[in-house]
């Protein structure tokens, strides 16, 4: 239904090709296969996938490698590389988890997620205005707003329409099964504004490079990282309390904890200073929970790809 909504507005352009199926068809089979696995089975397989992925993906490493050099220059090459091993696992794991959100209910979730400052999210929600949930690619960032909405509180998050019709509408099918709603990137305000006058919750992912143009630069571990200033912009005019969430593997709980932390509003001197300002301080509070735990971001994205007016490449391949 969602695919065909989506062919009457754009029937030329969403139209799937030959090429879109087989990958379709690939993946609906690798999702079920997972699964109907048991969790811990399907991990340990998907751990496996991982570790060749590792190993035969030597493009992903090196981006990895150069961007853990950005950020600890300090680390010795092994250090960075077991960090980067352990992303990789990560990244298995949250495969596998993907897979089972079918099998997700109230009974179940807290077998795999629990919630952790909890009190900071339902703060802001009692103030009515919407909340905007800041996120990052980190640790099971798919499971947040899902296992949110197992909880009782679904919520609308913010995701880049996929070049294939059929694969956006498998993945959107799993993330919005527990009543969670998908705002394309280009309709993010206008639906942002709608989410808000419903006092809902609107998840942003905040840590990707940003084309020039399109954001700001502020710091991230030292160095200026093109970053979308939407959420502080929307923030400032519409009064949404800010919650920073992630959701972070406890290994020695076995499960993840979905953290919720407030984040205060910063005044500055003038409008684009004052969004200045907190988007760089968003973006410190995700570094913040980057440098406690370092393996489970992403660091195979080229974040620092745009660089300020006047400076080189800063990535050498």
């Amino acid at each position: 239904m969602v695919l065909r909504n989506r062919l009457k507005q754009n029937p030329t352009s969403r139209k799937p090709r030959f090429r879109h199926r087989i990958e379709f068809f690939a993946a609906r089979c690798i999702l079920r296969l997972l699964g109907w696995l048991p969790q811990s089975l399907a991990r340990s397989l998907c751990e496996l996938l991982a570790a060749l992925s590792y190993i035969f993906w030597p493009r992903l490493r090196r981006v990895g490698m150069f961007n853990l050099g950005i950020a600890f220059p300090d680390w010795t090459d092994k250090r960075r590389r077991q960090v980067l091993f352990a992303e990789f696992r990560n990244l298995g794991r949250m495969l596998a988890d993907f897979a089972h959100f079918p099998q997700l209910n109230r009974e179940n979730i807290e077998r795999l997620i629990i919630y952790d400052g909890f009190e900071n999210y339902d703060e802001a929600r009692k103030k009515g205005r919407g909340i905007i949930f800041l996120t990052a690619h980190f640790g099971n960032w798919e499971l947040g707003s899902f296992a949110h909405g197992v909880y009782g509180y679904p919520c609308n998050f913010v995701v880049r329409e996929m070049d294939n019709p059929l694969m956006d509408e498998l993945i959107s099918r799993h993330r919005c099964a527990s009543g969670g709603h998908a705002i394309e990137k280009r309709e993010f305000a206008r639906q942002t504004l709608r989410a808000f006058e419903r006092n809902e919750a609107v998840g942003i992912l905040m840590d990707q490079n940003m084309l020039a143009g399109e954001g700001i630069f502020v710091d991230f571990f030292g160095l200026p990282a093109c970053t979308t200033s939407g959420p502080a912009r929307v923030a400032r005019r519409t009064g949404a309390p800010v919650i920073l969430g992630l959701v972070i593997w406890d290994a020695k709980l076995k499960k993840y904890r979905l953290r919720f932390d407030r984040i205060d509003w910063i005044k500055g001197p003038n409008p684009e200073k004052e969004i200045e300002l907190n988007t760089a301080n968003f973006t410190k509070r995700i570094e913040d929970y980057v440098r406690r735990y370092p393996d489970q971001w992403l660091w195979v994205h080229r974040r620092w790809k745009t660089r300020p007016p006047g400076e080189p490449p800063l990535y050498p391949f």
